[in-house]
């Protein structure tokens, strides 16, 4: 525990810690992202070569406003009243340069990489339309496409940078002791044996071990226990664990590269890499609409020998219900989300979450609270709970440790009155002491009852969980014994998960000790349990799990934002750090299971829609496809009808974000 002159640090240290941390973020920036020069010829080239290619992340929009503005164009002078029907296709010759040939050749990367998707209807389409020479309508199939694309981007726009987010929020500058002073180094430049300074609210630079000073770090994000770890000479302290409010002095056991941090890193940088790409809905439905629509065309053309058939058949199979309609309902399911608090950072979860069978779940402030709780008070022969939690709780209110809330909330709710404390004194590492109604008080731990004078005492048996002593007049008097209690709807929301989204498997795992683990989940329903896994032995669970089935990790530490990127989907509980939520697929701002079970039912309401909209789409596309066929639909009639299909579906699809009907079943 902490002592008042540590509470009150120095204004000087803490205006130090902020600059820093300042500098590091913008070294780690212009560490990681070399400068490029704009106007160089090479980076000219790149830009080129991505926007005819569809890689620009603009490319889509610019091609869907340049076909809209050929078309435009075209209409007006074909039917402007001055004579300029000649030069009526000149716009559409430039919107098809501009926009049509970075379609067609984007396409026809794809189709060289074996990706057969529902677009190569569309370039099927324009490429014919152009040798008919039907302009009009190879121009309005550029603008479906690029339309649907644009959405499409706009929809799965993400700002995540999982790894520089991490790499911020290390310091890149450390402050080693020497014989000379105190003088600032590169993190990379730390050597194993270093005497390193980490100032008050300042993150740990490398793995090492406390040599001097008293105080405690919080470790939570990177091991899942939920308490701050009280640290004393001898300690072993973690790279990236939050430094409280006194100042250690550490000697450095681990390079930087080596040290937690860093390993948390390289896995979530391979893990990043392995992580397979989501199959999206509207590539499963195309994979087979796409060879019904060619075949359809041909066979029409085969027939009657009319090739404007092949193209008529095309235009309307053009399966804009795929590229438009789904982009709509999932921009309408991302509003939804927002509204109830939920942010999506990547669209293509929506699609996959009802189908998802196994559900694994961080312990700490997942399936728990993540604050400590007292429901175990065991007194000595002689001692009473109720006055002994009232003179603990007496000297804890002037307390700042993590532990100090839990006994004063339990004294409040049992009435105890509180009384004055005189001679407060509170070393970190050693414990609280002081006087009050009459009686000498310490409050310490179970390995530093040697330094208590006084007769020798039988302990009870250690269980799981913290715990803390208490002495009155230098004889024990009661052992509390602390927990972090399970939300009060754990065991319901988990329960509800079989019968109502088919989950078959659920799991715990978490970087917690064995019985806190085992105990927590026998209380909440959890069958299947792992015990003090670290971020690498996480991730390798997640992978097994995934192999079987599609699964959903729901965290809220550093050390689950590797696992988040493993599975198929990753939904960060809580907003604490930028990492966690830069590496889910989903963030719930409340910590709310409620929330969770809401987010499940806004992606079941946006594949349902999805599905109608896509599906029904197509259905009225297949019998547009036979009035082509059999020469009732002209090219540009296809195209027209093929736009009120789409105005259809995509009315349709806007419905996923019409507030009714319950988002929650439990």
């Amino acid at each position: 525990m902490k002592t008042e002159t540590q509470s009150k640090t120095p204004s000087d240290f803490r205006d130090r810690t902020r600059s820093l941390s300042d500098n590091a973020s913008h070294a780690q920036i212009s560490e990681t992202v070399p400068a490029e020069n704009p106007a160089s010829s090479k980076h000219l080239t790149s830009l080129l070569r991505d926007f005819l290619t569809g890689k620009s992340g603009h490319a889509s929009r610019i091609i869907a406003i340049l076909a809209a503005a050929g078309i435009a164009a075209h209409l007006f002078l074909r039917f402007a009243p001055f004579g300029a029907r000649s030069l009526a296709d000149l716009p559409l010759y430039l919107a098809l340069f501009m926009g049509g040939l970075p379609l067609l050749l984007s396409l026809g990367i794809k189709l060289w990489d074996g990706e057969f998707g529902s677009d190569f209807l569309a370039a099927i389409s324009i490429v014919t339309a152009i040798l008919l020479h039907e302009y009009l309508v190879a121009s309005i199939v550029v603008l479906m496409l690029s339309g649907g694309s644009a959405l499409e981007e706009f929809a799965t726009k993400r700002a995540s940078r999982v790894l520089d987010a991490l790499a911020r929020r290390m310091p890149s500058i450390s402050h080693k002791k020497s014989a000379d002073g105190l003088t600032d180094v590169k993190v990379a430049d730390i050597k194993v044996g270093d005497r390193l300074v980490v100032l008050p609210h300042e993150i740990c630079p490398v793995d090492g071990t406390v040599t001097e000073g008293q105080g405690s770090m919080n470790e939570a994000y990177l091991t899942g226990e939920p308490f701050e770890v009280e640290k004393a000479p001898g300690a072993t302290v973690l790279s990236g664990a939050l430094n409280g409010e006194a100042l250690l002095i550490i000697c450095a056991q681990r390079l930087a590269t080596d040290s937690r941090y860093a390993r948390i890193m390289r896995v979530m940088e391979e893990t990043q890499q392995r992580r397979p790409k989501l199959r999206r809905l509207g590539d499963i439905l195309g994979a087979w609409y796409t060879p019904l629509a060619v075949g359809i065309a041909v066979l029409a053309w085969l027939l009657s020998g009319h090739v404007d058939r092949f193209l008529a058949v095309l235009v309307i199979a053009t399966p804009c219900p795929l590229l438009i309609a789904i982009p709509v309902a999932v921009i309408g399911a991302i509003s939804l989300s927002a509204r109830r608090g939920i942010i999506i950072k990547n669209p293509a979860v929506l699609e996959q979450l009802d189908t998802c069978r196994t559900f694994i779940f961080d312990k700490t402030g997942t399936l728990t609270y993540g604050k400590p709780t007292l429901p175990r008070i065991v007194c000595a022969p002689g001692f009473q709970e109720n006055p002994v939690l009232a003179a603990a709780a007496s000297l804890e209110r002037y307390s700042k440790h993590p532990l100090a809330s839990a006994i004063l909330e339990a004294a409040q709710l049992r009435g105890c009155a509180l009384s004055p404390a005189t001679r407060v004194s509170e070393s970190p590492g050693e414990g609280m002491r002081g006087t009050t109604n009459g009686h000498e008080v310490l409050i310490t731990g179970r390995n530093k009852i040697s330094a208590v004078s006084g007769p020798s005492c039988i302990l009870p048996p250690v269980e799981p969980g913290l715990e803390c002593l208490v002495f009155l007049d230098g004889v024990f008097a009661a052992l509390f014994g602390f927990e972090d209690s399970p939300r009060a709807n754990s065991r319901v929301f988990v329960s509800h998960l079989s019968p109502h989204h088919q989950v078959t498997k659920v799991i715990l795992v978490s970087g917690d000790r064995e019985p806190e683990v085992r105990s927590l989940a026998e209380k909440i329903g959890i069958s299947v349990a792992y015990a003090a896994k670290s971020p690498e032995e996480k991730v390798a669970l997640v992978r097994a799990e995934t192999v079987l089935a599609k699964t959903v990790f729901v965290g809220d530490g550093i050390n689950d934002a590797p696992a988040m990127q493993a599975a198929t989907v990753g939904v960060a509980f809580g907003q604490e750090t930028d990492i966690t939520a830069e590496a889910a697929d989903a963030v719930i701002l409340e910590r709310s299971l409620e929330k969770v079970d809401e987010l499940m039912h806004i992606g079941r309401r946006m594949r349902k829609i999805a599905l109608q909209s896509a599906v029904g789409g197509m259905i009225l596309s297949i019998a547009g496809m036979m009035l082509g066929a059999y020469g009732v639909l002209p090219p540009i009639g296809g195209a027209i009808a093929q736009e009120v299909i789409d105005l259809l579906a995509v009315l349709n699809a806007v419905r996923v974000a019409a507030p009714f009907g319950a988002l929650r079943d439990f």
